[in-house]
């Protein structure tokens, strides 16, 4: 997608901010209750002038003496199919915003595909990967320069030292020997952090660093536990890049997390972050901003037009699958969640494959201020989530604040503002997990202000899994309008905990009832629920199946139509015009604005 589409897009989306009614104090700054990205990081070729010597470094000469030698504004061109085996780092040095240094490739550009296309692994040779979407690659040839970490554990093959600022990485192939060593991450940003005498040093953090078309992977059988670790940093943008096989081993292994890209810890400040336009692969979570000890939230983080994804090949009852040498399965977590972050907007993503079978249960999206280590301040705060594609998980959505089993407590998980989305096949069965649209869970902090809108998703068997307790017994400012979806076996479950929970006995009190014991000041209208099991508050509607609502009761093409019917027609399985086509709140149908999310998702899978 280009960056004009980018903008068109964002302007989009302020004016559909702006028509709701009442939504906002500023439509440009603020998505209902969440406040958007205040900055964002400039990572165009013409923000990063590098007008200085152009250095060409051939396979076998020294990279790390090149590396060292570089002046602000210089180009370190690699040699194209060469490999480049070892650990590099990048020192700080004094450059600015107009002298910047570039490592690349030195394919000439024509080879190489332009400014805001993403790199895939054709580029380097590789035609295709099993398990993986397809991409294009008309002739598959390697015109990156390869850099290899070969060490026997720690971090590489790029290490940016304490400082580093003003690096840009661009048409390389990062990866890893096939040395069977854990690894901790291939890029990694050192954070400088408190020093023995308790002294934080501010300035060791890196910052302004763009990663851009780049192939970012693990070896086939071996751990690799992150992509890019961004530590401590500031203004850092990873674009148009392809990440794979980023994962741990079950059992045998030496690490439970993997990450294409991670961050959200220590006690230097962070952000503001780009992400965009990324096909980000890993067992793991695909990102996570949070889950290590931190003084510091990270802000500002714009996350738009990737592809987060786990080949179902790593399920271990699927066919071909595709295990460790030891034979176990790599753990999977879920697919984007946040411990500590705030004013984050994701945006225009493709979700698929999230199961459980290991520490989670297949949720797409976690919301959750915790970690296991000391975070008094971790906060998840301000966060819009619109215009995305789900699909193929055991569960949708985790909103949780719940304590970390630490003396301390998070500071705050609060102001959500979830809207056109789709989420389409939840299974629990089939992806081990609960076959749930939407876990709810506050009990310390207390959490407030959450809107979901206009989502469509259709869970086999609980639309709300709600667990509210004591000393907080309600959640205060919850939304939940214009969604088109399923009730599934149940409407509403408990978590558990007993009569602490305000969802205790749900059977009994109905969906009126848990919302009013759940949630003060809340609005929970023009919804359109199938398989109601009855007393839902005046407002919503529960037709009886999805004829009834003028819902598409075959595919479309390809894919499942999610668009309520505009006309009769037997071809497109619609019995009826839907009524609900004008029933929401603003005027529109209820349920995502499909051809919204298609628009913002354009070329993203």
């Amino acid at each position: 997608m280009t960056n004009k589409l980018f903008a068109n897009l964002a302007a989009l989306s302020v004016l559909l901010a702006a028509s709701r009614p009442g939504c906002c104090v500023d439509a440009a700054r603020f998505d209902g209750p969440a406040e958007l990205p205040r900055v964002t990081v400039k990572s165009d070729l013409g923000d990063t002038p590098a007008s200085g010597k152009t250095v060409i470094v051939k396979e076998g000469d020294n990279l790390q003496q090149a590396i060292n030698n570089a002046s602000c504004g210089d180009t370190l061109r690699l040699q194209a199919g060469a490999t480049f085996a070892g650990s590099f780092s990048f020192p700080s040095k004094p450059c600015d915003d107009q002298h910047w240094i570039v490592v690349r490739t030195d394919a000439p550009d024509s080879s190489l595909p332009s400014e805001g296309t993403r790199l895939t692994p054709c580029y380097g040779g590789v035609a295709s990967l099993p398990g993986r979407p397809s991409y294009p690659c008309p002739s598959a040839k390697n015109v990156l320069a390869r850099i290899v970490f070969n060490g026997h554990g720690g971090s590489g093959p790029l290490v940016l030292e304490h400082g580093a600022n003003h690096y840009r990485f661009m048409e390389l192939e990062i990866t890893r020997d096939s040395s069977g060593a854990n690894v901790n991450s291939l890029l990694s940003l050192r954070t400088g952090g408190r020093q023995a005498d308790g002294h934080v040093d501010w300035n060791s953090k890196g910052d302004h660093i763009v990663v851009d078309r780049v192939w970012i992977h693990g070896d086939e059988k071996d751990e690799t536990a992150r992509g890019i670790q961004l530590g401590g940093s500031t203004y850092v943008a990873v674009v148009d890049s392809y990440f794979s096989d980023l994962k741990c081993i079950a059992a045998t292994g030496a690490c439970t997390d993997a990450q294409a890209i991670g961050g959200g810890t220590g006690d230097n400040p962070m952000g503001p972050y780009k992400i965009e336009n990324n096909f980000l692969e890993a067992a793991g979570e695909c990102i996570l901003l949070g889950g290590g000890g931190a003084s510091q939230i990270p802000a500002d983080v714009v996350i738009r037009h990737n592809h987060l994804f786990k080949p179902i090949l790593w399920k271990s009852d699927e066919p071909g699958f595709m295990s460790a040498n030891s034979g176990r399965p790599f753990i999977v977590k879920n697919l984007f969640e946040l411990k500590n972050a705030q004013r984050v907007l994701f945006e225009g993503n493709v979700l698929e494959n999230s199961w459980g079978g290991f520490s989670q249960t297949g949720f797409a999206i976690l919301l959750t201020p915790k970690n296991p280590h000391t975070c008094a301040t971790c906060s998840v705060l301000d966060v819009t989530i619109r215009y995305n594609k789900i699909s193929h998980c055991g569960s949708g959505f985790q909103i949780a604040n719940v304590p970390s089993g630490t003396k301390d407590i998070s500071a705050a998980g609060e102001r959500y503002s979830i809207h056109d989305i789709v989420v389409d096949d939840i299974d629990g069965a089939k992806y081990k997990g609960f076959g749930v649209l939407f876990q709810i869970i506050s009990q310390m902090p207390q959490m407030k202000d959450v809107k979901i809108d206009h989502v469509t998703g259709f869970p086999p068997r609980v639309l709300f899994d709600i667990g509210v307790t004591t000393p907080n017994p309600r959640i205060a400012n919850f939304i939940f309008t214009n969604n088109l979806i399923s009730a599934g076996d149940r409407d509403i479950s408990s978590t558990g905990g007993g009569p602490a929970n305000c969802a205790y006995q749900p059977e009994k009190q109905g969906a009126s009832g848990i919302f009013q014991s759940c949630f003060s000041n809340s609005a929970v209208t023009r919804n359109v629920v199938l398989n109601a099991h009855g007393n839902w508050p005046a407002g919503n509607f529960t037709p009886r199946n999805a004829s009834d609502a003028g819902i598409p009761e075959v595919n479309a093409g390809s894919s499942r139509n999610f668009r309520l019917c505009r006309q009769k027609s037997e071809s497109s399985g619609c019995r009826k015009q839907s009524p609900y086509l004008r029933a929401a709140t603003d005027g529109k149908p209820v349920g995502a604005d499909i051809d919204a999310i298609e628009t913002a998702t354009a070329g993203a899978q």
